[in-house]
């Protein structure tokens, strides 16, 4: 008997994880304008498949409309072909659903050209940890470490350039069976897209291998965690670059440097939304090389905000290439919601005119609250019910996302607190190692 074809149509969701629905590959015309249906209160399961408080109950019918420019089709070796499109989730009359995370993206990307005249172009760097012993040990950035995993990282590119995405660099990273892959940038919604499609082709990579892939917030307390760095910069309608001026702050442009200053301010509020998970808080400590504080660095991977240094050498190269990287995700969080939360954060400092401060150059944990308080910097939230508490109580944020937004998320993310609030610390790093 032949297997019948299917294509996944897929979304993103409040926890971080990819779910949906599958249909028959000879539906695709049909399924692309009429879509799949899909349940409201789907959007409380949490990450560890428990539904939280919802107020739709059994009630209601959505639609998941895939987006044929957004999908992923690799077959791995004599394995089964991998083929998904990810989705929008609109009412049953075809608008955006307020719960939808790709669309709140959007709605944010919208925000920023209306506000800006600006297109944002993103990329995602990922973390990840092979979860069997390592069959080496000390090999931090190790030539070995690499060589036991060679052909996985191979045909991991390999499959990441036929799912349309433009591979950069892998390597082996400091923590045991930790890897680091990167790709090319994207212009918009796109990039998002391509970090849903890494992490899960990742997975899918790893299973070929007898391996499995986990993105966890951080593994072990005692080592080093798992981010998940997004790169920003941005082009005019003409599609020029117009993030750089050699002038500015650290080389920003104007619009750069209060995007950048929007971040800063809010990021207390929006951490709730980039590192939504409980054992997030224990990556986002100081000399971690993650982010502890609301700080912009330059070329320093302490901050929360950094710009990036640049390899170019003529002033147009550096224009294309000049960036700025926010450090406080991890792959608990949506793509779509994460970038949504930093992109209205930014915009805000373009609307009000924000100035960014100059780059922090010393180690902030040293420093008395006086003393960071005079240079404007503050320790961001060190448990995700006071991020919560911030994100809740900061009433600009608050408008930035649909009404109903902010009461499901805190009921969301209540219920995978109260989940994992008897556990001990082994076990509770377990839990999220085994959904991530």
């Amino acid at each position: 008997m032949t297997p019948m074809p299917l294509i996944f149509v897929a979304i993103s969701d409040i926890a971080g994880k990819v779910r949906g629905k599958a249909f028959p590959a000879d539906q695709l015309d049909k399924r692309l304008h009429r879509g799949v249906g899909w349940t409201p209160t789907n959007v409380q399961i949490t990450c560890f498949d428990r539904i939280a408080q919802s107020p739709f109950g059994a009630l209601g019918d959505l639609l998941l409309i895939p987006d044929a420019q957004a999908s992923a089709d690799v077959t791995l070796g004599d394995g089964p072909r991998e083929v998904f499109m990810l989705a929008d989730i609109t009412t049953l009359e075809g608008e955006p659903w307020d719960l939808c995370m790709r669309s709140l993206l959007k709605a944010a990307l919208k925000r920023l050209h209306d506000a800006a005249g600006v297109h944002l172009v993103g990329a995602f760097e990922h973390e990840f940890q092979l979860k069997g012993v390592p069959a080496l040990d000390n090999q931090a950035y190790g030539y070995e470490g690499f060589q036991l995993q060679r052909r996985l990282c191979e045909v991991l590119m390999t499959a990441l350039k036929t799912a349309g995405l433009e591979p950069d660099s892998i390597m082996k990273e400091y923590g045991p069976n930790q890897y680091e892959v990167v790709v090319g940038p994207a212009i918009g919604i796109r990039s998002a897209d391509q970090a849903v499609i890494l992490r899960e082709v990742t997975r899918a990579v790893a299973r070929s291998f007898g391996e499995a892939a986990t993105f966890t917030p951080i593994r072990d307390p005692a080592n080093v965690g798992n981010g998940v760095h997004i790169h920003m910069s941005f082009l005019d309608d003409d599609g020029a670059p117009v993030t750089y001026d050699p002038a500015g702050n650290c080389g920003m442009s104007l619009i750069t440097d209060a995007f950048a200053a929007g971040i800063l301010k809010y990021l207390p509020n929006i951490i709730a939304l980039t590192a939504p998970s409980v054992i997030s808080y224990s990556r986002l400590t100081p000399h971690r090389w993650s982010a502890a504080y609301n700080n912009l660095g330059f070329r320093d991977r302490e901050a929360s905000l950094r710009v990036c240094p640049v390899t170019a050498k003529d002033p147009a190269s550096i224009a294309r290439q000049f960036n700025i990287e926010y450090r406080a995700a991890d792959a608990a969080a949506s793509p779509y919601l994460a970038l949504a939360a930093i992109v209205h954060a930014g915009v805000q400092g373009i609307e009000d005119g924000l100035k960014a401060p100059a780059p922090t150059q010393e180690d902030l944990s040293l420093l008395s609250p006086e003393d960071l308080q005079a240079r404007g910097v503050v320790r961001l939230p060190e448990t995700l019910e006071a991020a919560l508490d911030a994100f809740e109580a900061n009433p600009m944020v608050k408008s930035w996302f649909p009404e109903q937004f902010v009461r499901i998320y805190r009921a969301h993310k209540t219920a995978e607190i109260a989940y994992v609030a008897d556990m001990d610390t082994p076990e509770r790093f377990a839990a999220y190692q085994a959904t991530y």
